[in-house]
């Protein structure tokens, strides 16, 4: 396929959709929202509005409208390659329309309009843009995937050299058939470099011109640290003749790579891992005032649940606790004593301590403490962790010191998911890593949360939580 055709499609036709569907269903959430302020039961609700018809109210939802799509331009919601992450895409979402919300109410504070902005019908628009935005950018996701338009979307990638870097990067392009990225080949430095006969190799880096051209390459990644200068300098000069986008793994680094800052020390440039954001003190300020506040409202919420399950705890296992406490490992390497409700029979912590997750159907889970650990109703007494400090609602999962001190030296990088707090849930959890799932991969997504977090991402996390609330049999 001609790489001019598609990079048309990804960097002009493509954004001018999203463009044109992000307006017209902006608009219709907003309308969708006015007939709920004004025209619903909901109405009796907020503060009477005398005259604030549609027709009055148009021009208020045109300017938002407005005020949303640039919102959303600005936080990169138009960068084609968002179609295929719908996840992302929710995340820049929430951004714009947290910063409209704000911007909205503010102008309605320091401009008189006519009629008055209703923060009610704010809320709600607020709601409603989300809903309707995510809920379209799924369907013309779930079209692309499932038509031919995705191999027009995907940028087709040679990685370059072989490395256990380049495995792991073919198999993460590989295994996702939505992935932006479309695994082509591997391209090796010398005729004599031995590559795993089951990945493609498209040729030799002496070749490389021509392999650009043969194979419509939009990316080459060069995957080894050992390319020397020069060789650096041709690959960058040809991928520039052919228009191709070039990047460097940097093999230094294995984790924490969206900490790495350049600095100049008198004339010599230097690469480092500097403060990760999510350790910096407005941003742990910010985060434990939003888990107090979750935390608070959690407790209330799943009070009632939660007395509820502990008499049914005590009908069912009359011998045991109602809480079960076990030591776990928090931040800092910190030990803290985590809570749930209990759903084995008492004692079975005892010949448990050697195992990561409970097997399905282990004969020790009583009939209600399945149900409680299908849907994680087991683990509401963590909110009290939660307002203690001892956690967070989002962040790595919480081991045992066993487990802990057995994993630091088998798994690489196990240890530094240590420098924040345990969570509720997380980042691996929404992904479906729970109870006896991949620990490699679970770590992975706990480095890569740590590394990209952002109030938004916490957001994301916890509205994936509740629709994937439904835990695994094991675990």
């Amino acid at each position: 396929m001609p790489r001019s055709s598609s990079s048309s499609l990804r960097d002009t036709t493509l954004p001018l959709v999203l463009i044109a569907g992000d307006t017209l269903m902006t608009f219709a959430a907003l309308a969708f929202s006015w007939w709920l302020r004004y025209a619903s039961p909901i109405e009796r609700l907020g503060v009477h509005v005398p005259d604030a018809t549609f027709h009055r109210y148009l021009p208020l939802l045109l300017a938002g409208v407005a005020l949303l799509v640039a919102a959303f331009a600005q936080f990169g919601l138009y960068d084609s390659r968002l179609l295929l992450r719908r996840y992302q895409s929710l995340n820049a979402i929430l951004k714009g329309a947290s910063f409209w919300l704000v911007a909205y109410l503010g102008l309605s504070l320091v401009l008189e309009f006519d009629p008055p902005i209703s923060r009610l019908f704010v809320v709600l628009a607020f709601v409603s843009v989300v809903a309707a935005l995510f809920l379209w950018r799924s369907l013309v996701y779930t079209l692309a995937v499932g038509t031919g338009l995705i191999a027009k979307l995907q940028r087709r990638t040679a990685l370059l050299g072989w490395s256990e870097q380049t495995r792991s990067l073919a198999d993460t392009i590989r295994k996702d058939r939505s992935h932006p990225l479309l695994f082509s080949g591997v391209i090796t430095m010398t005729p004599d470099e031995t590559v795993d006969p089951s990945y493609p190799v498209l040729g030799t880096l002496s070749h490389l011109e021509s392999i650009l051209d043969a194979q419509s390459i939009d990316l080459v990644i060069a995957t080894r640290a050992d390319l020397s200068r020069e060789g650096l300098r041709s690959v960058v000069e040809h991928c520039e003749r052919a228009y191709v986008e070039w990047k460097v793994v940097p093999a230094a680094f294995d984790i924490f790579l969206s900490g790495l800052r350049l600095q100049t020390l008198g004339k010599v440039p230097v690469l480092g891992v500097e403060e990760l954001p999510i350790n910096r003190l407005f941003y742990r300020a910010l985060k434990r005032g939003i888990d107090v506040v979750g935390a608070v409202l959690g407790l209330i919420l799943s009070g009632p649940v939660i007395l509820v399950l502990a008499l049914l705890i005590r009908r069912a296992s009359p011998r045991g606790t109602i809480l079960f406490r076990q030591t776990r490992i928090g931040a800092g390497h910190q030990p803290f004593t985590l809570y749930k409700l209990r759903s084995m029979e008492p004692g079975a912590a005892g010949s448990d301590d050697h195992h990561q997750s409970t097997a399905a159907n282990d004969p020790r889970v009583f009939a209600l403490g399945g149900v409680m650990r299908r849907w994680n109703l087991d683990e509401l007494p963590q909110f009290w962790n939660v307002l203690r400090g001892e956690m967070s609602l989002v962040g790595p999962r919480p081991e045992r010191p066993f487990h802990v001190d057995h994993l630091a030296t088998t798994i690489p990088h196990y240890l530094p998911r240590h420098v924040v707090k345990p969570g509720m849930t997380g980042w691996a959890q929404v992904n479906g890593l729970r109870g006896a799932s991949d620990l490699g991969a679970r770590i992975q997504h706990d480095i890569f949360y740590i590394e990209n977090w952002s109030v938004w991402l916490d957001l994301q996390i916890i509205l994936l939580t509740f629709v994937r609330w439904r835990n695994h049999p094991e675990g």
